[in-house]
């Protein structure tokens, strides 16, 4: 469960995410449970995730045996629903920010509502929502994207994470042909 607490009188539920990307899975895992004093929330191949509330963290990691093991996969905030995920999203955007729009995905054994941006030196960050678990999904699928301007664009010109085809329809980019975006990678 994600950590809820009061801002200015407003509801806020917020836990940093982080995502790092690892050589062994099988020893990520024993190291950070005997750290964290927990089991992981999920294990799938080549994948687990800790879901802790002291300290409220997502702690997500990759095994990846290309030798790029050690380097932050990604970051995250994740939130407790959409309407939280297009708020930060138009948010900074408002700030000047270029955000992937948001996105309806699969991605990291789950179904998320997501939004992305990247910072100045490169590291990605995802505001999300999980909606679902997904059995499979360990890389990126854009399942639809929302337009998140008035001209039905989105933020930085990019249709879908991915590149994947879409029609408009409302302020909805139907995805004609799902491809892997960042995500995970």
């Amino acid at each position: 469960m994600v950590d809820s607490r009061r801002v200015g009188g407003h509801r806020v539920g917020m836990r940093l995410q982080l995502a790092i990307d690892v050589a062994n899975l099988a020893e990520a895992i024993d190291f950070y449970s005997r750290l964290f004093g927990a089991e992981p929330a999920k294990v799938e191949d080549g994948y687990a995730n800790w879901a802790l509330s002291d300290p409220p963290l997502k702690f997500v990691v990759f095994e990846r045996t290309d030798g790029t093991a050690g380097a932050i996969n990604h970051l995250g905030l994740e939130v407790e629903s959409a309407d939280e995920v297009v708020a930060a999203e138009q948010r900074l955007r408002t700030e000047g920010l270029v955000t992937t729009g948001i996105d309806e995905t699969m991605c990291c054994f789950a179904e998320k509502v997501e939004t992305w941006v990247t910072d100045p030196n490169g590291h990605r960050w995802e505001i999300y929502v999980k909606t679902a678990d997904h059995p499979t999904a360990r890389d990126n699928v854009v399942l639809s994207h929302r337009s998140t301007t008035d001209d039905g664009a989105a933020a930085g010109g990019a249709v879908a994470t991915g590149s994947a085809a879409g029609t408009s329809l409302s302020g909805v980019v139907t995805v004609d042909d799902v491809s892997a975006g960042p995500c995970c990678a």
